[in-house]
């Protein structure tokens, strides 16, 4: 029988012998078992799961009904970062912790952030006639939120200010490929306004290509066919984009360095002088260029009056006429003044002291700023946070304190660039060096399909975890997961629900990329159409969201139960046979890669495959004596060197070009933005056809998988120890 503490406490395994007899009873019904103590279910089989006594008393607490008045209050207004009703959402949050009894603050930082003081596009037609005057209101029958008038005009987040006049093109969703396709057909984009739809890669990803090609300016608008009228029945009458919903978002290049741009690598704290800052207009994380965001009502007299090549099929939207690249002769007048300053944005952190490990960390956290109301966006999550506290603060009532310390926090102006998190991050780096994980939600409840991505270390833990937290399809979260998901191999054994891997686009950005730390994402979705438009507000998440906020509290029991597990954890549930695992096939695939891109000229792959196979032994010797240990001082050490092999992964010198990112094996894509790239600094410099520098990241890489390797073998038992397991 698995003793592996991420199902239960080994306090409890041993010391409570009635819970001992019943998981024995269940397990040795099993017909096999998961390296977390869990039956690890066949096909047809329901999932089985055995929560401990302070997991019975938590998964009780979260209730719809205070989820309801949660997201009531948080979106009741407009709260842009560093508002005036950011602030209050803080105040709201902060009162919340304290209510559960967390030692609880709330920490300034004072950062570069704009807001639109002018927002004007007009298109003109060959002829000359008027034919858009824009940017339209976001309107809709019957909204009851959509003209309050706090609601801020769309506009880009670090777009710079700008007068524009020019004929238009077309590149269908900015992507690199997009922009050779126009250059193959002989269309040249410099010193014209490229307009692209949202959708495959990341906004600031779009803005710096244009710009890298020379465009004047860019317009990011909303296709149907992505996310309105071609997916279903529009908002009001159901949940899709309506024609004049507008998709906000930050453009910062923040697959180069996320957070404040002015504070690249350490923290925008209040009193930093400006003399120690990069000047804004020297900042290469900020585009050059005018960047704005349009409907598809608005975008539409545009597109229909391009001329120029036809558009390949898949280029084509859902608006009726067909798809022209230009350029023109429809031209654009696009003035755009932005509010440039430094503001101040507060992050909400709430602590419990651990009783046993103070010093080892577990941290969980979501953000609160929102382009406009954000229901889904993020106080969904938040108010799956705060129930998840709200549980918490009744097992403090009750006289339990967690072995490790816990770290709650609520992000502020994740929005604008992931900056909340990344500056707490660089202001607390030297204090993270036992931190064990990071749990975050965002996005948290969308509809009724549950989704996690992680490190692969954490993958098990998370399956584990949906064992145990009812649905409201009836049964338990893991069984609605597996049936709705795709089944995949996995490096444990077997078939299993699958977990996507990290890149960006959320505060878990910093944690794993920078400091590498274990980390995880989690969230329902479903058909959510108005992502960052003034439609994201509480009517439309009470008729399309989570009309009975069944969903959020699923939300809240996962988070929950991934932190109070975690913290009272004897041995740390973290699995290195399943990482190295999956790095092996991660660099078999680089390879087969690179013979394709280099050939006969290939470089050798044979010391990062060795150092892998190297981390696969070390993490299956490392599991068992995870799975057997019972001495506290190798328990102890164990923990220690855990702790140690995902920081061991860190590149010294951090990834090529975009020396933020540290991590060996993720990071998010170049060029795309959100998605994760594995091994990124090979694979990468195979994708540019770079044999040095692909010769160079193997090195790195290998170094890497050896140093985490090491940590692993230098495991060294205690006499008592090596007596037990002789016996």
């Amino acid at each position: 029988m698995s003793q592996f503490c991420s199902a239960t406490s080994r306090t409890l395994l041993v010391g409570k012998k009635a819970r001992f007899l019943l998981i024995a009873v269940v397990l040795l019904l099993s017909s096999s078992v998961s390296i977390a103590g869990h039956r690890r279910p066949a096909d047809g089989d329901t999932a089985v799961g055995v929560p401990n006594a302070n997991e019975v008393k938590f998964l009780a607490v979260p209730d719809t009904a205070s989820a309801e008045r949660h997201m009531k209050v948080l979106t009741a207004e407009p709260h842009i970062a560093g508002s005036p009703a950011d602030y209050r959402t803080a105040l709201y949050v902060a009162q919340q912790f304290r209510n559960a009894g967390l030692d609880t603050s709330i920490q300034e930082y004072r950062v570069w952030l704009n807001y639109p003081a002018e927002v004007s596009v007009e298109a003109f037609a060959k002829n000359g006639n008027l034919i858009m005057s824009g940017p339209s209101r976001e309107q809709v029958d019957g909204d009851p939120y959509q003209d309050n008038a706090d609601v801020l005009p769309a506009f880009s987040g670090y777009s710079p200010s700008g007068d524009v006049t020019a004929d238009v093109v077309y590149a269908n969703y900015g992507r690199p490929e997009d922009f050779k396709d126009l250059a193959d057909k002989g269309i040249s984009v410099r010193g014209k306004i490229v307009i692209v739809r949202y959708g495959e890669n990341f906004r600031g990803v779009k803005a710096y290509l244009a710009q890298e090609m020379g465009a004047a300016a860019l317009i990011i608008y909303s296709d149907p066919i992505d996310d309105g009228f071609t997916k279903g029945d529009m908002y009001p009458k159901g949940p899709w984009r309506p024609n004049s919903g507008v998709q906000r978002g930050t453009v910062e290049f923040g697959f180069q360095h996320p957070g404040d741009p002015t504070t690249p690598g350490f923290a925008s704290t209040m009193g930093l002088p400006d003399s120690q800052r990069v000047k804004p207009e020297d900042n290469p994380d900020m585009p050059k260029i005018p960047v704005t965001p349009l409907s598809a009502k608005d975008a539409q007299p545009i597109l229909a009056a391009l001329k120029g090549p036809e558009c390949p099929r898949d280029w084509q939207g859902a608006l009726p006429f067909t798809y022209r690249m230009g350029p023109g002769p429809v031209r654009v007048h696009l003035n755009l003044k932005q509010d440039y300053g430094y503001r101040t944005i507060w992050n909400v952190i709430g602590k419990i002291k651990g009783a046993t490990y103070p010093d080892e960390l577990v941290i969980a956290g979501n953000h609160r700023d929102a382009w406009v109301y954000g229901a889904v966006d993020p106080i969904s999550g938040t108010v799956a946070m705060l129930e998840a506290v709200k549980g918490l603060g009744e097992l403090l009532k009750s006289g339990w304190r967690p072995q490790r310390s816990i770290i709650v926090a609520s992000w502020d102006a994740e929005e604008q660039g992931l900056i909340g998190s990344t500056e707490w991050v660089e202001e607390n780096e030297a204090n993270l060096g036992k931190a064990v994980a990071y749990f975050n939600t965002d996005t948290g409840a969308a509809g009724p399909n549950f989704r996690a991505a992680a490190t692969p270390s954490l993958r098990n833990f998370i399956r584990d975890i949906t064992m145990l937290v009812p649905s409201p399809k009836g049964g338990v979260l893991y069984d609605q997961w597996r049936n709705f998901g795709k089944m995949t191999a996995v490096a444990a054994g077997g078939s299993d629900v699958s977990l996507g891997n990290l890149g960006s686009g959320s505060d878990y950005t910093s944690f794993v990329d920078h400091l590498g730390i274990p980390s995880s994402d989690i969230r329902t979705s479903g058909n959510y159409g108005v992502y960052h438009s003034v439609f994201d507000n509480y009517e439309w998440y009470r008729k399309f969201g989570d009309p009975g906020f069944q969903y959020s509290q699923l939300i809240a029991r996962v988070f929950g139960l991934e932190v109070l597990r975690m913290a009272d954890a004897d041995v740390l549930p973290l699995d290195y046979q399943n990482y190295a695992t999956e790095i092996m096939q991660y660099t078999l695939a680089a390879e087969r890669h690179a013979r394709d891109v280099f050939g006969e000229g290939t470089p050798d792959f044979s010391p990062a495959l060795r150092a892998a196979r190297r981390f696969v032994t070390a993490g299956r010797i490392m599991l068992d004596q995870q799975q057997s240990t019972m001495d506290p001082r190798d328990i102890q050490q164990i923990n220690a060197l855990l702790i140690q092999s995902e920081r061991d992964l860190l590149l010294p010198k951090g990834l090529p070009k975009r020396p933020w990112f540290r991590h060996s094996i993720f990071a998010p894509a170049d060029l795309k933005g959100y998605t994760a790239s594995v091994i990124p600094g090979v694979n990468e410099a195979i994708e540019y056809g770079d044999l040095a520098t692909t010769t160079d990241q193997l090195n790195e890489l290998a170094k890497a998988l050896n140093r985490a390797a090491s940590t692993l073998e230098s495991y060294r038992p205690s006499a008592g120890e090596v007596m037990r397991a002789r016996k």
